[in-house]
């Protein structure tokens, strides 16, 4: 099972589970039946008050509903500090070890529950169901039937940042299949059904009531906008449908709000109205494209509002701006305080990060905004949204006093052979970071190994390098030219420029390996 995530008590229910009935008749389970037969409707809905049963409706849709199990191949974490670096096979010769260690992987297993959307075959999921972590590679998926019956499957496409992903069942065979309705008319009080596969117990039932539309969970992103059910949700429902009482599915359920990682009656649903149009991308295997601004944000709460005399829920505060985004090329500052994004009112249930991530790159958008208590509009054009990946490390702050490498993934191979050097360009946010003026023109020492002249002569991470062999370096490349230069003169050291905090530059040669 993967691990359960809280944000502020809120876990992403790798509520996975899931179950589904081979129907061969090829017709959609339960939405399809419920719209065309009016006399089954009527006896599966009453016209009003609670629902005398939730059987038939039940026994319509539950064909549709499916188990996802992954098979999953995970690096095991290795003893030496060094692995995934150009400085593990140091670690090993001085254990003794003449051969770099192979990496020691283990099988993993994941758990969840997926519903068929077409008859061929296409299952919709939650992507953290079939997404490995980083040190994991995804080497199988089995759909199982209700009866038991198990396909294996393909993925896809799937999206992290609205946690969707879509699998094609490999058979030639049609199948029992559901559809999506329409969220946006979806009322808090109604009556709804979730299918799924909680703890493993395949094909459980459970029902409550829409509890809010376009709950803000407060864990950000651009699709932090959920419909909250108090139906039972439990790990192992990530995936599955929550269905209306016309067998249509107007959520997938992917998180539960949870001190101790059991339903407590608060679980959340991603409206079929965010989540139809990326399946619909992703089955025909386009790449998902969203806007992109280019801020820090927060929203605007009551110690905010009291602070600047501003309505409370209303518009976000802009704490950072990025370097050459769209914002920054639109003039906007940190400390405006975002009002409207493309006419539509700026709140708690509709971010910033929503409203533009629904526009596509490119896009020409009037912002409202608030400046030192003036009303102010700007027009941005909008940037293409990075992946999850690359939003990470867009994040990550450069701590000069971490052992952790910032980007070990990412070292460059000849500069970590010849003078055991692991590097960084410099960025403003790295600049800010070590105190130093952000036009300073440099790269950043990120790791070194002690075994090398570097390591000996006292270069550490944080060190800037200035110049190597009396030239300025600004890229990766400037660095490795000037070792190739010095290697193809004949000499064995290369002539380095030294930048530490709080102390006059100096050069320091360092010896090729």
């Amino acid at each position: 099972m993967k691990n359960v995530r809280y944000v502020y008590g809120l876990t992403s229910a790798l509520l996975v589970g899931g179950a589904a009935v081979s129907l061969v008749t090829g017709h959609p389970a339960g939405a399809q039946v419920a719209q065309n037969d009016t006399s089954v409707m009527s006896n599966v809905v009453p016209r009003a008050g609670a629902p005398s049963s939730f059987a038939d409706l039940t026994e319509q849709l539950q064909p549709a509903v499916v188990n996802i199990a992954t098979r999953q191949r995970v690096e095991v974490q290795s003893r030496n500090p060094f692995q995934g670096t150009p400085f593990a096979d140091l670690f090993n010769r001085r254990r003794g070890q003449q051969q770099p260690q192979e990496p020691q992987t283990r099988e993993a297993q994941s758990l969840g529950s997926g519903f068929i959307i077409s008859a061929d075959g296409y299952v919709v999921t939650n992507n953290h169901v079939v997404t490995p972590n980083n040190r994991a590679t995804l080497e199988e998926i089995t759909v199982t039937m209700p009866d038991g019956t198990e396909y294996e499957a393909e993925l896809i496409g799937a999206d992290a940042q609205s946690d969707l992903a879509v699998l094609k069942i490999k058979a030639n065979k049609t199948f029992p299949f559901v559809k999506f309705g329409n969220s946006a008319a979806t009322r808090v009080g109604e009556w709804v059904v979730a299918i799924g596969n909680p703890f493993g117990l395949g094909g459980t039932v459970t029902s409550g009531i829409v509890s809010a539309v376009y709950r803000n969970t407060g864990q950000g992103g651009a699709y932090d906008r959920y419909i909250q059910t108090d139906a039972s949700i439990n790990r192992g429902n990530s995936g599955g449908p929550l269905f209306d009482m016309q067998g249509n599915v107007i959520g997938i359920n992917n998180a539960i709000f949870s001190p101790s990682g059991g339903s407590v009656g608060i679980g959340f649903a991603i409206p079929s109205e965010i989540a139809a149009p990326i399946i619909d991308q992703l089955k025909a295997g386009q790449e998902i494209e969203r806007g992109f601004l280019g801020v820090g944000l927060n929203p605007i709460t009551d110690d905010f509002a009291d602070s600047l005399g501003l309505p409370r829920n209303r518009g976000e505060i802009i704490q950072n701006v990025q370097d050459d985004s769209a914002a920054d090329k639109a003039g906007l500052r940190a400390g405006d305080i975002v009002t409207k994004i493309n006419g539509q009112d700026v709140t708690s249930e509709q971010t910033v990060s929503y409203l533009v991530a629904n526009l596509a790159p490119g896009a020409q958008v009037p912002i409202e905004l608030l400046r030192d208590g003036k009303s102010m509009a700007v027009t941005a054009v909008l940037g293409k949204r990075p992946s999850e990946d690359q939003l990470i490390q867009q994040q990550q702050t450069f701590d000069p006093d971490s052992e952790e490498p910032m980007n070990p993934d990412e070292t460059d191979t000849t500069i970590a052979e010849k003078l055991g050097l692991s590097v960084l360009e410099m960025t403003p946010d790295i600049a800010r970071a070590l105190r130093v003026d952000e036009d300073t023109v440099g790269l950043v020492i990120d790791q070194v190994d002690q075994n090398s002249d570097a390591g000996r002569k006292g270069l550490r991470r944080g060190d800037i390098i200035l110049s190597a062999q009396y030239k300025a370096v600004s890229t990766i490349e400037d660095l490795r030219a000037a070792i190739a230069s010095a290697e193809a003169e004949n000499r064995e050291a290369v002539l380095l420029r030294i930048q530490r905090r709080g102390q006059p530059p100096r050069f320091l040669p360092i010896r090729l390996r």
